[in-house]
């Protein structure tokens, strides 16, 4: 890629990881293996990897998404993406949820600087998310790993790379993991689900950490796993365990 070598892993761990939670939630750090019996990739998995080929072929988002969507068909698309995904002329339809979020990696990996970075997340989203929480939620993620990547994952930069975001997108990023477990709930929303992602991963001591976190808290947890986990991957890399 443009920016550096393919590395939306992190993303996709995070959403096979966190794949069989998804309707069973496990709202705890300690669960064993890290990969359980019958984990698989979804629709997080599915889309990210059509950005990631938007970038590298024409930069079509749209039409990558669409033909990658039918392609995989069965992983766990909502309703309205489905919908989307069988006209033969689809158009964006102003959805909130995370799914802009959820595939938003690639875009800051390929990224040569915070505002391209910026500027290809908010394209990312635009042919199905293009309610401005949609494009927020994108391109809040994008940030985090952009600024990840120039970091050391040290506790001083999660808290810079915190601050900064809460700034520049009005997220509540001042709560902890275990201040979030107790009351959270199933919310697709990238506003109901992009903060506490990225707490999960800001809080956390490294990868695996971050997808234990996001697990721990419960939701849509192979979401709320793919975006901690991309960021993650930006702020430590991947264990070779997990590779």
């Amino acid at each position: 890629m443009k920016g550096g070598e393919e590395k939306v892993l992190g993303a996709i761990a995070g959403d096979v990881i966190g794949s069989v939670y998804e309707w069973s939630n496990h709202r705890s750090k300690r669960f064993e293996p890290l990969f359980a019996k019958g984990a698989s990739f979804t629709d997080d998995t599915v889309h990210t990897v059509a950005v990631m080929a938007a970038l590298m072929d024409d930069g079509d988002f749209g039409a990558s998404l669409h033909r990658y969507t039918n392609e995989y068909p069965r992983r766990g698309y909502g309703g309205n993406l489905a919908r989307w995904a069988a006209s033969p002329a689809p158009k964006p339809y102003g959805s909130f949820g995370n799914g802009s979020a959820m595939r938003v990696s690639p875009c800051a990996w390929w990224a040569m600087s915070e505002e391209e970075a910026l500027v290809l997340a908010a394209r990312s989203a635009a042919p199905t998310h293009d309610h401005p929480e949609g494009v927020k939620g994108a391109r809040a993620v994008a940030l985090a790993i952009w600024l990840g990547r120039g970091s050391r994952g040290s506790a001083s930069d999660r808290v810079e790379i915190r601050e900064r975001l809460a700034r520049d997108f009005g997220y509540d990023l001042g709560r902890s993991v275990d201040g979030v477990r107790p009351g959270y709930r199933f919310d697709v929303t990238c506003q109901g689900s992009v903060p506490e992602a990225l707490i999960c991963a800001l809080e956390a001591e490294n990868f695996e950490d971050a997808i234990r976190n996001a697990i721990s808290i419960g939701g849509d947890s192979d979401t709320i796993a793919a975006i901690a986990g991309s960021v993650a991957e930006a702020l430590w890399g991947i264990p070779g365990h997990i590779r």
